[in-house]
């Protein structure tokens, strides 16, 4: 019903309750007297009336919604009704001198039970009567503190959601039994599979935003013993913000059953390092590069430098960020190949950026193998022409984003990553630009990685092939890379490496297990293969190798080596003659490099 039909039968229906009230109030006093031929009843009668809608106008009784009337809206009815019979009650004094305290207090009550009563009463129709859903999926809630109540009143309210609320379950004994909004708390997280065979649910919904990773991954391994589909509310860092409600419950993903927690950043080192200045992002266009783009936007800089050599995904970030940050921030698409070293330098000689990013790289291991020169040229010469322009020009930072692939490495996509690191620390040694680069593991979800390949496979029907069944690596979300890489960036001191600390190594078999019952199937309905594995692979990934190993934390979550790397007179003399080597010797020389042991001597420095 609309507002303006609303607010017209409400003053209707309480003129009639407040008429009622007193008059019934006289009656049940004086059952012989004719009431309704008394003066003073009539005036009476009259200030309640008009005391009444004064006091529903300033508590705003016409504006709520009573189909979700709580304590709040019961107290706005007291506050009303209380304060209509107390001017009414002066007026009887002024007239009298004397106050019908009996009459009062009745006609109190009665007023209390039928403004009250009317107002509930829809709230219950509409629960038990109207909204209801024969059809709707029998559906188990996960926590029942504040954010599992909203969830059950969201969905007991909404009547376009195909989710009905018959249960709690949570792992504080002291709710065992209670009932909130009608559902009972039936048991512990433990209890989820007898719990679901027993009442028939369909749907489990996870309602606890501020659940640590490993514990998620708990709860949702014992709603996989069951047939039910698992959804979750949102994070608590995105209800916070406002970029989700609570009632946007969403489908378990990877990302939330890693078992690690996000980095919580420095926003005031970082706000002071990019707001209002000029930022160059190279590799703008790829995963990590468009997601550092959207990170660093949010910290105004005065202008952003979109670079990349491929056309439609600069395009792409740079009409996104233009559509979310019109008019706040200056964004220039630079088309450009890092290996270009004459346009790398017109690009710093033009724009004069104040912080660089370098995410342009070749990253994936096999092709790598295949093709060591492309490996060389872009991720070696195009690291030394990015970063000698960043210091013939006075750049004030530049992070390199680095990989776990590059300690240690027997393939030649790590092998050119580290020592595209020992370039960078060579040139801090003697630079007035801080030089930093930031390891981390694989990123689910970015362009060539296992995720994509996996829902692909699932998609088809499977099977999902896994390289071999030890194969572990560390992970991350998109967004967690970036920023690491960001705050590595207001972390900076020069010739640093920075390594998330990323938990446990993840198998690889365990994700296809865990991506096949997300998507809902069985693993022998898809199965899972074993291929072999690919060139250049290794069975398990390192961060830091062993001289680098330092358990205190520079910043939550982050750990800092500087390693010392080779001589740079010797480290130029072999990068200058790759080119000029066959494939098999490059690739012998590239490992050879990496592993050296000059490049192994290590510096720590300690905490920042």
């Amino acid at each position: 019903m609309s507002y303006k039909k609303r607010v017209p039968l409400l003053v209707l229906l309480d003129s009639c309750i407040v008429i009622t009230a007193i008059f019934l109030g006289y009656f049940i006093l004086h059952p012989s007297l004719h009431v309704y031929t008394i003066p003073l009843l009539w005036i009476c009668a009259v200030s309640i009336l008009v005391s009444h809608h004064l006091f529903a106008s300033i508590y705003h009784l016409y504006q709520k919604a009573w189909e979700y009337a709580s304590v709040g809206e019961l107290l706005a009815i007291v506050k009303a009704v209380t304060f209509s019979i107390a001017v009414t009650a002066m007026i009887q004094y002024i007239l009298t001198q004397d106050v019908y305290f009996r009459v009062l207090g009745i006609t109190w009550m009665i007023h209390m039970i039928l403004i009250g009563g009317s107002r509930f009463s829809w709230r219950i129709l509409r629960d038990r009567y109207i909204s209801p859903n024969p059809n709707k999926k029998r559906t188990l809630i996960v926590g029942a503190g504040s954010a599992g109540t909203m969830v059950a009143r969201q969905l007991l309210k909404n009547t376009d959601t195909d989710l009905y609320p018959i249960a709690f379950v949570d792992d504080d004994p002291n709710k065992y039994k209670l009932q909130i909004y009608g559902i009972e708390v039936q048991g512990n997280s433990n209890d989820i599979p007898k719990l679901v065979e027993e009442l028939s649910v369909e749907n489990i919904v996870i309602a606890i935003p501020s659940l640590e990773k490993h514990e998620i991954k708990r709860i949702y391994e014992e709603c996989a013993k069951t047939k039910a589909k698992t959804k979750i509310m949102p994070l608590i860092e995105d209800l916070v913000s406002g970029r989700v409600s609570v009632n946007q419950i969403r489908d378990v993903q990877v990302e939330d059953l890693l078992g690690r927690e996000p980095v919580e950043l420095d926003m005031s080192a970082i706000s002071e390092k990019l707001t209002g200045k000029t930022v160059l992002v190279t590799g703008a266009g790829g995963s990590i590069g468009s997601e550092i783009c959207r990170q660093i936007a949010k910290f105004q800089p005065q202008r952003m430098l979109l670079l990349g050599h491929g056309e439609n995904s600069i395009y792409l970030i740079d009409m996104e960020l233009k559509r979310n940050y019109s008019g706040d921030l200056e964004i220039i698409p630079i088309i450009a190949d890092v290996q270009d070293r004459v346009r790398i330098f017109d690009v710093m000689s033009k724009y004069r950026p104040d912080v660089v990013y370098h995410a342009a790289a070749h990253k994936h291991v096999p092709l790598m193998e295949y093709n060591p020169m492309e490996a060389v040229k872009n991720n070696i010469f195009g690291t030394r022409n990015v970063a000698e322009a960043a210091d013939t020009f006075g750049v004030k930072n530049l992070v390199l984003v680095s990989t776990d692939k590059a300690v240690n490495p027997p393939n030649v996509m790590g092998a050119t990553k580290r020592i595209a690191e020992m370039v960078i620390q060579n040139l801090a040694k003697n630079s007035t630009t801080n030089f930093v680069a930031v390891r981390f593991g694989n990123v689910l979800g970015s362009r060539g990685s296992v995720i994509p390949l996996f829902k692909k496979q699932i998609e088809a029907g499977g099977p999902v092939t896994v390289t071999d069944p030890e194969m572990t690596r560390y992970f991350m979300t998109i967004p967690e890379a970036s920023r690491l890489v960001i705050q590595a960036g207001a972390l900076a001191r020069g010739g640093e490496v920075f390594v998330l600390d990323m938990g446990e190594p993840v198998k690889i078999v365990d994700l296809a297990k865990n991506l096949i019952a997300l998507s809902g199937y069985t693993i022998e309905e898809i199965g899972i293969e074993f291929s072999g594995i690919r060139p250049g692979e290794k069975l398990f990934e390192e961060l830091l190798n062993e001289n680098e190993v330092q358990a205190k934390q520079v910043f939550p979550k982050i750990h800092i080596g500087k390693a010392e790397p080779m001589a740079k007179e010797e480290l130029y003399s072999i990068i200058d003659m790759l080119l000029k080597m066959d494939e098999v010797y490059m690739k012998e020389t590239l490992v050879g490099v990496a592993n050296t042991k000059f490049g192994e001597k290590t510096l720590l420095v300690g905490s920042v």
